[in-house]
């Protein structure tokens, strides 16, 4: 038979079904109709059974039926099994005219092998051509038989009978080719889509095998919190997160715990379900697990969304930081050890000399001097612990509400008056009253100073600095100018950085540890705002500090 594409449904059956079975399938619906004629022949047209002719006519398709089964058609030419559909048009001839006058309907059986040669493909035109000669043969006897005396109505069967068998085998012709098509056209795409499936396998087996190599969790979940995609590491994570003797648990059974290590985080708090909500976070700290084999993680979420801008998932990252948390706790600790252990004798230094100083009328002046600078410098290291203890902790809190921002500029100048009367510099100060800010006024307050005090230091010949403020829609802009040494632009970008000095500074013995810039950028970070640099070299400087005006600044 010929080679086609692979076919679906009751054709695939068929296709695999040997050769031999096939063209009798193929030859079945005749054989059976010509049987059932043969049986009801002695009953209904005894007369028929003294024709050879007739009883020849039965005999072949039966005979044909059998001949299917025994002819090797698997070591034959494609083409050689439609013989047995032409030899059905000899066997429907000799049925026919010798039956004309009590069976002329058996003529219809034509269209059995007219519709085997059609559907074939094989032997195009040849096959088309026996499907208008042969019912034309088959015809022509009971034409030729009323000749000379014919009538157009003896001519139109012998005309229009093979007309309808060629036209018929036509539209046979065309629907098989048509329907050909669109099985090679349905086997490119299954071929296509077996080849898309394949690529996509390969390339999630490499996603996966990036993912596992990552040592941190990655976890995408649908809207639902049902899990679409997980690495080994969130299996870890997850394993770790269920209680003993469970295998693995649902996310609000999961020992996810607050900060503290101990006080289990309620599930609207946990950073799956805060994911699914669509929230957007980093750097969400919770320790997983209990025990000895509890981790701190620090956890990520990013939402997924479709094209129409709806919620269908979420991306959630592990990170495990429990060595940075405990060593900033170690950190901390020993920062608060060793503040406590030179703030004692500090105080008692200090506590001493005002004793002395206070009443030492009779000392000498050159005692009181050197009095006075050692009273100097133990306030100023007394301050440098103090920089040192608040730049590392790591719980500087800020508690912000609704703040007067110009009441803290006037608190500021009067503090810093002295200073800078001493450093022959002028405070001036524009900024409306009231102006309102969500601000913590401790923090601000001790922002605001640090800035200002450093603009009076870096003015060591004098000059002017201007504290001025202005809101901006949802910000209020508080800038502190001042006409001082000022620095290079390079070093402006460096300022905030913790114990940066710039070597202006350096050379002019200006004193300072370079922590009080750094303290000021994160207190204006935790209230939601920012502090930015602007300065040239011998052109003074300009810090400019953002801070919210509400609790949702844009929101």
């Amino acid at each position: 038979m010929a080679r086609r594409p692979s076919p679906k449904g009751v054709a695939l059956y068929f296709r695999n079904l040997g050769p031999r079975t096939q063209v009798a399938l193929c030859q079945l619906p005749l054989s059976l109709i010509v049987t059932v004629i043969g049986v009801m022949t002695p009953v209904g047209w005894p007369s028929l059974l003294g024709s050879p002719l007739y009883m020849a006519g039965i005999a072949l398709p039966i005979i044909l039926f059998g001949a299917c089964f025994l002819t090797p058609w698997e070591r034959m030419p494609d083409s050689s099994y439609l013989l047995i559909p032409v030899l059905d048009l000899l066997a429907i001839g000799l049925l026919r005219n010798s039956a004309t006058t009590l069976l002329p309907g058996l003529v219809v059986l034509v269209v059995f092998p007219v519709i085997w040669l059609a559907a074939s493909g094989l032997l195009v035109r040849s096959s088309l051509l026996l499907c208008a000669v042969g019912p034309f043969f088959i015809m022509l006897p009971s034409a030729a038989g009323k000749f000379p005396v014919m009538t157009a109505t003896d001519l139109t069967p012998l005309v229009l009978f093979p007309l309808v068998m060629l036209a018929v085998s036509l539209a046979i012709r065309f629907a098989s080719v048509n329907i050909r098509a669109q099985q090679r056209e349905l086997q490119t795409l299954s071929e296509e889509l077996r080849e898309l499936l394949a690529a996509s396998q390969e390339r999630e087996k490499l996603l996966m095998t990036i993912l596992d190599a990552t040592d941190v969790g990655i976890v995408a979940v649908d809207s639902n919190g049902d899990q679409l995609l997980a690495n080994d590491m969130t299996r870890r994570w997850q394993q770790n997160a269920a209680a003993a003797g469970v295998l693995r648990a649902d996310h609000s059974e999961e020992l996810v715990f607050a900060q503290d290590k101990i006080t289990p985080l309620p599930p609207d708090k946990r950073p799956l379900r805060r994911a699914i909500e669509g929230e957007s976070f980093a750097d969400y700290l919770v320790w997983i697990g209990k025990g000895p084999q509890q981790r701190a993680v620090s956890t990520a979420a990013r939402p997924l969304m479709d094209d129409g801008g709806r919620l269908t998932g979420a991306v959630v990252v592990f990170s495990d930081v429990t060595g940075m948390v405990e060593a900033m706790a170690a950190n901390e600790e020993l920062v608060s050890n060793v503040s406590h252990e030179f703030r004692s004798p500090l105080n008692s230094i200090l506590g001493n000399i005002d004793l002395v100083l206070e009443a030492g009328d009779g000392l000498p002046a050159i005692t009181l001097q050197r009095l006075d600078v050692v009273q100097r410098n133990s306030e100023r290291l007394l301050a440098l612990v103090s920089d040192l203890t608040l730049e590392a902790s790591a719980a500087l809190n800020v508690h912000p509400k609704r703040t007067d921002i110009s009441g803290l500029v006037e608190t500021s100048i009067g503090s810093a008056q002295a200073y800078a009367e001493r450093a022959a510099v002028a405070l001036m100060a524009d900024v409306p009253s009231p102006l309102w800010a969500h601000a913590d006024p401790l923090r601000i307050g001790q922002a605001l100073d640090n800035v200002v005090s450093n603009a009076i230091k870096y003015s060591p010949n004098g000059g002017t600095v201007t504290i001025s403020a202005a809101s901006t829609g949802d910000w209020v802009k508080l800038v502190v100018q001042d006409t001082g040494m000022g620095m290079a632009p390079e070093d402006a970008a460096k300022v905030f950085s913790r114990f940066f000095r710039t070597e202006s500074a350096r050379d002019a013995a200006i004193p300072g540890a370079g922590l009080g810039l750094a303290i000021t950028k994160t207190i204006l970070e935790r209230h939601g705002g920012a502090i930015a640099c602007a300065s040239a070299l011998g052109g003074g400087s300009t810090f400019t500090m953002t801070l919210p005006v509400e609790s949702n600044p844009g929101g």
